[in-house]
């Protein structure tokens, strides 16, 4: 695992969380988006593939307490989300026929408001996270390329 090429993941990863949430906050502001566009689950989002395979390596590093910190405002981010999904794609009220031939569901001026108070939450676990992705890089900068080539490989 190259540091060069460690930095270009998170680059890479810490921009697909940004895509992510802006996607939630359209879907808040009332463009259509499709039901899949955004993954609920935090390991099945970009950010979350990185952060469960190469993100975790780097706790060889030691002091990485800022992983953790990520893992927790991300789960807590994606369980914001849930409530706004809910709230978006699951209709329990309507009937078989009424699912069937009507594409959307309607959202109450209630609901939306609803919505925009887990989203602002949702936004605050976002910005916690981009704060400790960059003490993160901060972090990854520091360490030479050989100490980083002998945390992670073990050399």
């Amino acid at each position: 695992m190259d540091k060069t090429i460690t930095l270009q993941s998170l680059s890479d990863a810490k921009k697909a969380h940004v895509k992510w949430v802006q996607r939630a906050k359209l879907l808040i502001e009332g463009l259509p988006i499709d039901e899949g566009a955004i993954p609920l689950s935090y390991t099945d989002c970009k950010f979350g593939e990185w952060f469960y395979s190469d993100g975790q390596k780097l706790n060889a590093l030691g002091n990485m307490s800022c992983l953790g910190d990520i893992e927790k405002a991300h789960v807590t981010l994606h369980d914001e989300y849930m409530y706004i999904f809910k709230i978006f794609f699951t209709d329990n009220d309507r009937s078989f026929f009424s699912k069937l031939f009507s594409s959307k569901k309607k959202i109450t001026d209630q609901d939306r408001e609803i919505a925009l108070e887990h989203f602002i939450k949702l936004q605050a676990a976002s910005e916690e996270i981009l704060d400790h992705i960059g003490r993160l890089e901060r972090r990854l900068y520091a360490i030479p390329q050989s100490s980083f080539d002998a945390s992670i490989t073990g050399i």
